[in-house]
């Protein structure tokens, strides 16, 4: 499907995701319009920023924002924001909004994003309970983030254990609840996660996995945690994060095929040739894995974007990097390339003591996946090594004698 001028596309949703398919079809000669459909009032922002420095005061709520509110203008995307497509009428091609109004369409790109599940228990609703997903979220749980006080934190992933930095470096006491047997168990192997959970409680911070939270106690405001155990810890707040579930409403309810996020293409293309889907929303096929799934991550939303954007324009579809993920603790910075999923084998290169070293994972003896702690070589090296398909003996990895350079030079 190629656009022209004369042509309507609707993006529902503004994140990453929609913000980048905004510039990607500009860039791509489209100079049809564009309506940029988002339920928050600001304008599309940087998420990840959210539980690092912008929690911790370091950075400045403009610098969260992808583009100036002049871009758009400048660009003629039409900004619908604090309004929410409630429906799409694919006959008539029109995306229905709660104002009650319906915008026509040539194409849409659901760029809806996800939410983050909920607690099942007990006094989730009191107050001092917060999700951690958008700036509103930050913006209500900052002031209560003050030194001396109790921080609970339910879930051990990436976006707890850097909440749980923060609070650290911010003076409070915190306390991690993990249902699996170690932190960050579904993105990572032992080793990491041992490292990982060794730094947050150098630094502090009390970390009790393999626990179940059965309520949470207080009559308005929250005062603390009940375990499965019948143990009670008290806290002054609480902040849930235990994953997220796919904004997937919208399209099934037009008809779209769904199953844990919107069944896509290689170019983002749903079941109906006229609607895509982006960024967290989206199951798409991973090709260097031979299978689909989900990435919740940067790198998926930037690069769908463009996918979309080339697909509607009929350009050639742009080349798909390996998947590839981030996260800063204290002054750690981890750099994930990769899906370590299915290994067989871990390569340590360099000392976890040091706070510098890389876990490689390979199956078959080929690189599927890299996690590099403050080891910037060995993150980049590894994308290009991963979506080659290389072959790499254990014993040259960890060689620490080699750059990565060369050994990516020499890979085969």
């Amino acid at each position: 499907m190629e656009l022209s001028a004369s042509n309507r596309i609707v993006i529902v949703g503004a994140g990453q995701a929609a913000a980048q398919a905004c510039a990607s079809l500009r860039q791509f000669g489209y100079a049809g319009d564009i309506t940029l459909i988002g339920d928050e009032p600001s304008l599309p922002y940087q998420r990840p920023p959210l539980s690092k420095a912008y929690m911790k005061g370091e950075l400045e709520r403009e610098r969260l924002y992808f583009k100036p509110e002049n871009w758009y203008r400048d660009q003629s995307v039409t900004l619908r924001l604090r309004c929410a497509a409630i429906s799409i009428d694919r006959a008539s091609r029109m995306v229905v909004l709660d104002t009650g109004e319906a915008l026509p369409y040539d194409a849409v790109i659901l760029a809806t994003g996800s939410s983050p599940r909920s607690l099942p228990v007990t006094g989730a609703d009191l107050k001092n309970v917060f999700d951690l997903r958008t700036l509103e979220d930050v913006e209500k749980i900052r002031p209560e983030m003050q030194a001396g006080r109790h921080l609970a934190i339910i879930g051990a992933g990436y976006i707890g254990l850097e909440a749980a930095a923060v609070a650290r470096q911010l003076g409070m006491d915190v306390t991690v609840f993990e249902m699996a047997d170690r932190v960050l168990a579904r993105v990572t192997s032992p080793v990491m996660s041992a490292f990982f959970e060794q730094e947050h409680q150098n630094h502090g911070v009390r970390i009790q996995t393999s626990v179940r939270v059965a309520g949470l106690l207080g009559d308005d405001v929250v005062r603390g945690v009940q375990l499965g155990d019948e143990t009670k810890v008290d806290a002054d707040l609480i902040l849930v994060g235990i994953g997220i579930i796919p904004n997937s409403d919208l399209a099934e309810d037009a008809g779209i095929a769904c199953s844990n996020g919107i069944l896509v293409d290689r170019d983002s293309r749903t079941q109906d040739p006229r609607i895509f889907a982006i960024g967290d929303c989206a199951r798409r096929p991973l090709v260097h894995y031979g299978r689909n799934g989900r990435l919740e991550s940067v790198h998926n939303a930037i690069e769908q974007g463009k996918l979309a954007a080339a697909a509607i324009m009929g350009k050639p579809r742009p080349v798909e990097d390996c998947p590839w993920f981030w996260s800063d603790q204290y002054d750690l910075k981890l750099q994930t390339a990769g899906l370590s999923e299915h290994y067989d084998a871990v390569v340590i290169r360099g000392s976890p003591q040091d706070r510098k070293f890389a876990a490689f994972y390979l199956r078959n003896g080929r690189l599927i996946a890299v996690d590099a702690v403050n080891s910037g070589p060995e993150f980049l090296a590894s994308k290009k090594l991963i979506v080659s398909g290389a072959f790499i003996a254990p014993e040259t990895l960890q060689d620490t004698t080699q750059s990565m350079k060369e050994i990516a030079a020499n890979a085969v």
